[in-house]
C-alpha cells in the first residue's frame, strides 16, 4: 500500500477540473465525510472526494424514487462505467467528471475498485427489499456498503513503514465501516421504516418485542426498544474498538482523518445510547461546532485514543 503519487502542477486542467466537482459534491452533500477528509494533503483529499462522489451516485439511485426495475437498469450502467475506469478506457477528455477523477485517483492510489462493485451489490440488495434475519447476514449488506469503503480509504491512506500487524489493515478498515454503518441503521432506524426498510436483525427485533416495526413516534407497545438500542450500541462499540486499531498503521494526517470522521460517528451513537427514543423523533445528529470540534481533536488523536481506552459494554454478537 505504499504506492502513492500526490497531485502536482503537471496535472491536467481536465483532470483539475474533474477533480473540483467531485469536491464540490463532497461538500455539499457529505455532512460527516467532509469534516474528516478536509484534513488530507491535497492528492489524498481529491482521491477521497473522488470516491465519495462514485459512492453518493450510486446511494441516491438506490435511494431516489425510479422504480425498482429502473433502478436496477441504472446501477447497472454505473457498474459499466466503473468497468471502464478499471480498464483504464477513460480518457480526460470524458464528460462524466466523476469517471476521470476516479480514474485519475486509481492511477495514484492501489485502490480495490472492486469495492465500488460490492457497494452496487450492497445497493441492490436495498432495491430488492432485503431484510436480515440475523446479523451475520446483515454483516455481509454492511461490509458491501462500508467496509468496501472502509478498504477503498485505506488504499488512499496507505499505512507507514513497519507499522505491527499490518497485515490486518484492510480488516480493520472494514470493521470500522460496519461501525459506522450499525450506527447509521439505528440513527435512521425511523426513516427507513417509513422507506419500507428494516435493517436490524429480525432476531435482535424478537428478543426485544420490537418485531411490530417503528412506524411512529413512540416503540411499539410492550417493546423493550431501549434494550434493542443498547444491545445494538455495545455492538457497535465493540466494531468501533477493532476498527480503531487501524491509527497506529497510519500517518498522522490519515490517521486524523479517520479519527474526525469515525469520532463524529462514535459521539453520535452515545447520543442514541442515552437517549434511545430520540431515533424515533427524528434525526439525531451533532451540530456543525461538535463535529468542527471533533475533527481538530482528531488531528492530536485524543478522540481516538479516548476511544480505545473504553472497554466495549457488549459483545459483537
Amino acid at each position: 500500500m505504499s504506492r502513492t503519487v500526490e497531485a502536482t502542477a503537471h496535472t491536467s486542467a481536465p483532470v483539475l477540473a474533474a477533480y473540483r466537482y467531485c469536491e464540490a459534491v463532497t461538500g455539499h452533500q457529505a455532512r460527516n465525510f467532509a469534516y474528516g477528509i478536509r484534513l488530507l494533503p491535497a492528492g489524498k483529499r481529491q482521491a477521497m472526494s473522488a470516491l465519495y462522489a462514485f459512492s453518493r451516485r450510486v446511494d441516491d439511485i438506490g435511494d431516489g424514487a425510479l422504480e425498482p426495475a429502473d433502478k436496477r437498469r441504472r446501477l447497472e450502467e454505473t457498474r459499466a462505467v466503473l468497468a471502464r475506469v478499471k480498464g483504464g478506457e477513460v480518457e480526460e477528455d470524458d464528460t462524466d467528471p466523476v469517471a476521470v477523477a476516479l480514474s485519475d485517483a486509481a492511477r495514484r492510489f492501489p485502490l480495490p475498485l472492486g469495492g465500488l462493485d460490492e457497494l452496487i451489490d450492497g445497493v441492490l440488495m436495498d432495491v430488492a427489499g432485503e431484510t436480515y434475519e440475523t446479523w451475520d447476514e446483515l454483516k455481509v449488506y454492511c461490509r458491501c456498503v462500508a467496509g468496501a469503503i472502509g478498504r477503498l480509504s485505506l488504499g488512499v491512506f496507505g499505512t507507514v513503514p513497519g507499522a505491527r500487524d499490518v497485515a490486518r489493515a484492510p480488516e480493520y478498515a472494514d470493521t470500522l465501516g460496519l461501525a459506522l454503518q450499525l450506527t447509521n441503521i439505528l440513527r435512521d432506524v425511523r426513516e427507513d421504516a417509513g422507506n419500507g426498510r428494516v435493517y436490524l436483525p429480525a432476531d435482535d427485533l424478537a428478543k426485544f418485542g420490537c418485531s411490530a416495526g417503528f412506524d411512529g413516534p413512540v416503540p411499539p407497545p410492550g417493546a423493550d426498544f431501549a434494550g434493542l438500542v443498547h444491545f445494538e450500541v455495545a455492538r457497535a462499540r465493540a466494531l468501533f474498538a477493532e476498527g480503531f486499531r487501524l491509527l497506529p498503521m497510519l500517518d498522522r494526517r490519515s490517521g486524523a482523518c479517520v479519527a474526525a470522521m469515525a469520532g463524529i460517528y462514535h459521539r453520535l451513537l452515545a447520543r442514541i445510547e442515552a437517549d434511545p427514543e430520540a431515533v424515533l423523533r427524528g434525526r439525531v445528529s451533532l451540530p456543525g461546532r461538535e463535529k468542527a470540534f471533533v475533527a481538530v481533536r482528531g488531528l492530536s488523536g485524543l478522540d481516538a485514543r479516548a476511544i480505545g481506552r473504553r472497554r466495549p459494554a457488549g459483545g459483537r454478537g
